[in-house]
């Protein structure tokens, strides 16, 4: 009963602060879990029924950030610059990543200092109207990459098998995933349109069904293959968005409006509170020092991963929006929270290595967008008396 309580509170308190700050409903739904969680009032313990709920929520938004995928942007030079961007992010992540953890927790270190949070970012560019401009596109290219690339690496580093092993089975679902995505994008699907829009307001809700078929198949193949599910689930979401692309625009809108209802109102949320719920506070707070280190964090995502973002910007971009692009790629948590919590299962990293990189995430989500947009709309206004 309190976890569905608190996702309902958690957009409420978001939109009762948004007069004053505008903070992604996912930050309160972290807190709101680690407030009732063994941490602090001790009202809900971490469960098996609540985990598997949670595993659902998170296929489901990898599964909506694949849907997200803007090919254009992926293309010329900001998609090179994006990919070129993590590399180094990865590379300089991991290098760190060694100070504090040897062995392969330094790699869980450099994913987690190399990510980016598309989802987080995706709502925030609509909302501010910057989703189809060329800024828009260039955060949207570098979204993608620092979401995908650390997948990618997730499922080599945390694989059970040897890491050639891994990488030949990880191609073999390329493979696989490549097949299904050409399939999905070849040609046109009206047949499946019409049949979508038959039952979209019926009990078949057949386009819910077949997202959910999908997202199953894609993830079924992931577990056979003992890659992460979340490539599987980004996978699919490409799939989906491919399948539905040539639909007109009114079924496009009523499918992706029931599916993010099902995604963002109702697994996605249980995701994050179980994510609260199991935060080790205690480790957190357990020393002065590791308190400090969350600011430290923040930091250090926008030296690893920020700067490196700038390479995907358009050549001839003002300064300011420029840097605007840095901050907005340096916010990263969901691959945070989902790297540090498969590094501390695996023994990789300890628990207070964890819970401060999801701090550091927490912050980076709390405050680099509203940064970013602030500094974007600073820019636009300099240069408006020169136009």
């Amino acid at each position: 009963m309190l976890v569905p309580l608190l996702a309902v509170l958690a957009p409420l308190i978001a939109r009762a602060l948004a007069r004053w700050v505008a903070l992604p409903g996912i930050v309160f739904e972290l807190l709101l879990g680690i407030a009732i969680g063994p941490a602090v009032l001790n009202l809900v313990q971490p469960s098996e029924f609540l985990e598997m709920l949670s595993q659902f929520g998170v296929a489901m938004l990898f599964f909506m950030a694949g849907t997200e995928l803007n090919a254009s942007a992926m293309r010329g030079r900001s998609g090179a610059g994006a990919w070129g961007g993590w590399l180094l992010s990865f590379g300089v992540g991991t290098a760190l990543g060694w100070i504090v953890a040897p062995g392969l927790g330094a790699v869980i270190i450099g994913i987690a200092l190399s990510s980016t949070a598309l989802g987080t970012l995706v709502p925030v560019l609509r909302d501010a109207g910057e989703f189809t401009t060329p800024f828009g596109r260039t955060v949207s290219a570098v979204g993608a990459v620092g979401e995908f690339g650390p997948i990618i690496a997730i499922s080599v580093v945390l694989s059970e098998r040897s890491t050639i092993q891994a990488i030949l089975v990880l191609v073999g679902f390329a493979v696989v995933a490549v097949i299904a995505v050409w399939q999905a994008g070849r040609t046109s699907y009206g047949r499946l349109h019409r049949f979508v829009e038959s039952t979209m307001h019926t009990s078949g809700q057949f386009a819910i069904r077949l997202v959910m078929l999908i997202v199953s198949a894609l993830v079924a193949l992931s577990l056979a293959l003992n890659v992460d599910i979340l490539l599987g689930a980004f996978t699919a979401g490409i799939v989906w968005k491919l399948l539905i692309s040539d639909a007109s625009i009114e079924t496009q809108e009523q499918v992706e409006s029931k599916v993010e209802g099902l995604a963002f109102g109702f697994l996605i949320p249980i995701f994050f509170i179980t994510t609260g719920i199991d935060f080790d506070l205690e480790a957190l707070l357990a020393q002065p020092w590791t308190f400090a280190a969350v600011p430290a964090v923040a930091v250090l995502l926008l030296l690893v991963r920020g700067i490196p973002s700038t390479l995907a910007v358009p050549a001839g971009t003002a300064r300011r929006e420029r840097l605007a692009v840095g901050v907005m790629g340096a916010t990263g948590l969901p691959i945070i929270i989902v790297a540090t919590s498969e590094g501390v299962a695996a023994g990789y990293i300890s628990s207070t290595t964890a819970a401060i990189l999801v701090g550091g995430g927490m912050l980076s989500v709390l405050l680099f967008p509203a940064i970013a947009t602030a500094v974007r709309a600073r820019g636009a206004a300099d240069e408006a008396p020169a136009a």
